[in-house]
């Protein structure tokens, strides 16, 4: 009967979700439209604008997943955050329940996340579109075989980083940045040797160039932890009322002089950062242990 119900309230939930989109995605297409206009003042009015929808989007989403698939989420951390600051936001990643509990955790409390996406998600139907007009960095990244093969390539995807991030200097922002690269999963742990119990290694590239693109304007980092009691939840589980509890611990500091520089160029710099981000993700590590004892 359980599992019965669960489908029953996962599928009025998902239908939910999708006419909650499909409702603030018209008026985003819209505005992003006039957003196209080469008049400064204007497009500023427009991102703040897009950014409101997008807020009201996900504040609707908090509304169905009360109604229909209450989660407590238990937060620790003194954080103090503000709406007009600009902050670089990285989080461990297990799974896409991460997305919405993050931006449940965030909303009205920091400018609206704006997530780095591999281009290709620039064809899902309806939410592609949504994200490119609300500016999120679609990134291309190229292989080692494509760089031997084209050397023409070498650093253009930092020019995209950096073109990307230069739309954010109007307006405060927050950049949302899963520096793991991709899901823990047990598999990959394995094959990375990690040194880390429930962590993947951090990639620091991708975090180094966008630093360097918002040349010091963001100098706050937020460092946030996500552990799932029991295991990690899948999209559907989380939908249909089966994830009741997730605890997040959210840690405010200054970026470190130590983590701005030319990281492709200077390497003692790409080697102090790369150090700077392990040492996060070994205290990240400690910290997701703790949540996992309590």
């Amino acid at each position: 009967m359980g599992s019965v119900l669960s489908r029953i309230r996962g599928s009025i939930a998902f239908s939910c979700y999708i006419v909650n989109t499909i409702f603030w995605v018209i008026p985003i297409l819209l505005v992003s439209i006039i957003k196209l206009i080469p008049i400064t003042p204007l497009r500023t009015v427009c991102s703040y604008l897009l950014d409101h929808c997008a807020t009201a989007w996900i504040s609707v989403n908090t509304v169905i997943e009360r109604i229909f698939h209450p989660v407590e989420i238990i937060i620790e951390g003194d954080a103090q955050l503000s709406t007009k600051e600009w902050y670089m936001v990285i989080a461990n990643h297990q799974s896409w329940v991460d997305i919405p509990v993050l931006q449940r955790v965030f909303n009205h409390k920091i400018p609206f996340l704006k997530f780095f996406l591999k281009q290709e998600l620039i064809y899902v139907p309806v939410l592609g579109l949504a994200w490119w007009a609300l500016d999120f960095p679609f990134m291309r990244r190229y292989s080692s075989a494509q760089l031997r093969k084209n050397p023409k390539l070498k650093g253009k995807d930092i020019e995209i980083t950096r073109k990307a991030c230069a739309k954010f200097k109007s307006k405060p922002v927050s950049i949302m940045n899963f520096v793991e690269g991709t899901r823990f999963r047990a598999e990959k742990h394995r094959k990375q040797n990690s040194e880390f119990k429930r962590l993947l290694k951090p990639k620091a590239g991708g975090m180094a160039f966008a630093l360097s693109a918002m040349d010091g304007q963001i100098h706050k980092l937020v460092d946030v932890a996500i552990y799932y009691p029991g295991k990690t939840p899948s999209y559907w589980e989380y939908i249909s009322g089966q994830v009741k509890q997730v605890s997040v611990d959210i840690k405010v500091s200054e970026i470190a002089p130590a983590m701005r520089g030319d990281y492709m160029n200077d390497r003692e710099f790409k080697i102090s950062f790369q150090n700077e981000l392990n040492q996060i993700w070994k205290d990240k590590d400690l910290t997701l242990e703790k949540l996992a004892k309590q």
